[in-house]
C-alpha cells in the first residue's frame, strides 16, 4: 500500500491515539467504535510497513517510525485546518490557542487568566482541556495542544524524554500542604508533624499510567489506607469537609479552600515542593498563543499579591 493514500482521517485517528495514549479513550474522543479505531490504525501501519504503535498494558508508545509519521500527520491536518479557516474567511491563526491545565490551575489561576485575557484581547478564543501531567504531554505532542500547564515535583526532571525538548518555563513554585478536616484535632495548630500522619485514612485521586497517586503524602513509610477516589480536587476537599479522611492539596489552594477545611505545611521529613510548568513544542509562537501565555504569567504574580 502507497502512504500517499493514507486517508484524513486515519490520520486524525493516528493523532487521537497518540494523544489520549489508548484506542480506547480515542474512540470515546472521536465519537468512533474501538474496532473503527483499530482498523484505521491499522491501515496507517500497512501503510508505513512497519509499526507505530507499541501495544503495552497501560496503553500504547509511539515508535520511532511513529514519532516521524506523528510529525508530518501534524503537519498535514495542521494544514488543512489552516486552509478550511481561510476559506472560511477567518484570519489565518484564527486567533484561537488550545489550553490544557492540571486540575489545581482551574481553581483559581485559569479563570483569573482567562477573565483578563478576555478584557486586554477579546479578539482570542481560548479552548481548555483538564488532565493529568503526562495525558497534557502526550496532547503537546501529538499537536492537540498549543500550551500546557503541568505539574512538576522533586527532582523537576524535563516532562518527557522525547526529542525534540518541550520548551518549559516555570511559573511557580510552592510547598505542598495537608488539607484536614477543621474539626480535626490537628487542625488546632499550625503545622502537622510527618509523624502525625502514619495510620490515617486518604482521599486521593485513582493513579493512572504515567502518573503518581495524588493526595497521599509522599514518602510515608506505611502502604497508605486510601479510602475514597476521586479526580476532582474540590470533591476531595469536600470528602474533607464531610471529616472523611485527609488530602494533598497546593499551597496556592488555600484561599478557595470550602468551608470545613484547613490547609496546613507538613513538618519533619523532606521539603515537599511543586512547580507550575507552562509547556510547549519548540518553535516561534503566534501572537495569540504568546499572548495567552503572558496573561497565565500576568495571573501568577497577580495570585501571590493577593491577600
Amino acid at each position: 500500500m502507497d502512504f500517499r493514500e493514507v486517508s484524513l482521517t486515519a490520520l486524525r485517528v493516528f493523532r487521537a491515539v497518540a494523544d489520549e495514549g489508548t484506542f480506547t479513550a480515542a474512540a470515546a474522543a472521536l465519537g468512533y467504535t474501538q474496532s473503527a479505531v483499530s482498523r484505521q490504525i491499522a491501515s496507517v501501519e500497512r501503510a508505513a510497513g512497519t509499526a507505530l504503535l507499541e501495544r503495552r498494558r497501560d496503553g500504547v508508545r509511539l515508535t520511532a517510525a511513529g514519532h516521524l509519521v506523528l510529525r508530518r500527520a501534524t503537519d498535514v491536518l495542521d494544514g488543512i485546518d489552516l486552509t478550511a479557516r481561510e476559506l472560511s474567511g477567518l484570519p489565518a491563526d484564527g486567533g484561537t490557542v488550545r489550553l490544557g491545565w492540571i486540575p489545581s490551575a482551574g481553581a483559581a489561576l485559569l479563570p483569573r487568566a482567562l477573565t483578563a485575557l478576555r478584557a486586554s484581547h477579546p479578539g482570542i478564543t481560548v479552548t481548555t482541556r483538564e488532565g493529568s501531567t503526562p495525558e497534557l504531554v502526550r496532547a503537546l505532542r501529538s499537536g492537540g495542544l498549543d500550551l500546557a500547564l503541568l505539574s512538576s515535583a522533586p527532582p523537576f526532571r524535563p516532562p518527557d524524554a522525547e526529542s525534540p525538548a518541550l520548551v518549559t518555563r516555570t511559573l511557580a513554585e510552592r510547598g505542598l500542604c495537608l488539607a484536614l478536616p477543621a474539626s480535626h484535632p490537628l487542625a488546632r495548630r499550625d503545622y502537622v508533624d510527618v509523624a502525625d500522619l502514619r495510620g490515617r485514612h486518604w482521599i486521593a485521586a485513582p493513579a493512572s499510567a504515567g502518573d503518581r497517586v495524588m493526595g497521599v503524602w509522599p514518602g510515608l513509610d506505611e502502604r497508605p489506607e486510601i479510602v475514597h477516589t476521586a479526580r476532582d480536587w474540590l470533591a476531595k476537599l469536600h470528602l474533607v469537609a464531610a471529616g472523611l479522611g485527609f488530602t494533598t492539596v497546593s499551597a496556592s489552594l488555600a484561599p478557595v479552600a470550602p468551608e470545613g477545611v484547613r490547609v496546613l505545611p507538613v513538618r519533619g521529613g523532606p521539603q515537599e515542593q511543586r512547580r507550575l510548568v507552562l509547556a510547549r513544542l519548540p518553535g516561534p509562537l503566534p501572537e495569540a498563543t504568546e499572548r495567552v501565555a503572558e496573561a497565565l504569567r500576568a495571573a501568577v504574580v497577580e495570585g501571590d499579591t493577593l491577600p
